[in-house]
């Protein structure tokens, strides 16, 4: 089966009953008829932040579904102040696109709406993938620390304060870094999506500040996930340290840890055959 390239999907549009018009892409139903998996970025990212290389390994066994939440990018509306709304917006999405159950897979603020999707809508969400996460309440997450906020928080993030944050400083994760780098913004000449505005910026900051504040009790939300989830981090990233992922891992019943080498938040994109394999295996495991 030929499958078009995740740099060559059109932006498709789909109004929700929220009022939102949200963006996204679209892989398309595979042979197998395997369950959809629905992406959710990273703080400021839209839909060509993804890595095609990412999307194109995951879309060749499945469909794959990436979008705009609300006020992101090409999506209409205000970007919320608080990742449970963004979880309820995120819900609107898929249930605009009658996608029934899903699988999920977060990134980093992606994540954290990931989390809340399957606690507010446990019986939509099939299998989890946490890919640079933290649970709500965890210490030492009240937001990020400056040099990773002053590098990818600023109006204008360079290449290298990109390369500062999501990749570590050896001459391996570097070259993954600059390939990367060509992939996202080289592969794609038209068509590209909205750049996310400065106030997404700060509501999604905002969010996260809320989400780090200290409360204890609040872990012990997780325990109520039922389904399959995945965790996985780099070894070296500098805005959601692995430590959390560890946590993550003892406070979900059903979950399992990987950590990748020599790599920092965008080890996903750095290993992108490896992990895409591993999400692979994943979802297709008996539950």
């Amino acid at each position: 089966m030929d499958l078009t390239s995740y740099s060559d999907l059109p932006n498709q549009r789909a109004k929700a009953a929220n009022g939102i018009d949200y963006v996204y892409r679209d892989t398309g139903p595979t042979d197998g008829g395997a369950v959809p998996l629905v992406l959710l970025q990273h703080f400021r990212g839209n839909l060509d932040n993804w890595d095609p290389a990412l999307i194109d390994a995951l879309g060749s066994a499945r469909r794959v579904i990436t979008f705009d939440n609300t006020g992101v990018g090409g999506s209409t509306g205000t970007t919320p102040h608080t990742v449970e709304q963004m979880a309820y917006d995120a819900i609107a999405f898929t249930e605009a696109l009658d996608l029934g159950q899903v699988d999920v897979l977060g990134f980093s603020l992606g994540s954290f709406v990931a989390q809340e999707i399957a606690l507010i809508r446990p019986g939509t969400v099939r299998k989890l993938v946490l890919a640079s996460s933290a649970p709500r309440g965890a210490a030492g997450m009240h937001g990020w620390a400056p040099e990773v906020i002053g590098a990818i928080g600023s109006p204008e993030t360079s290449p290298e304060e990109y390369l500062g944050v999501f990749f570590t400083r050896s001459p391996s994760s570097l070259r993954a870094g600059r390939q990367t780098l060509q992939r996202i913004y080289g592969a794609r000449g038209a068509d590209r999506d909205a750049a996310t505005d400065w106030a997404t910026r700060e509501a999604q900051y905002d969010a996260v500040c809320t989400w780090g504040i200290p409360d204890h009790a609040k872990l012990q939300r997780l325990s109520c996930l039922k389904m399959p989830v995945f965790v996985a981090n780099g070894d070296s990233d500098p805005m959601i340290l692995p430590h959390y992922s560890y946590l993550l891992a003892g406070l979900i019943p059903h979950a399992h840890l990987t950590i990748y080498p020599d790599a920092a938040h965008g080890f996903l994109f750095q290993h992108h055959a490896d992990f895409a394999a591993d999400v692979d295996a994943f979802l297709n495991a008996p539950q």
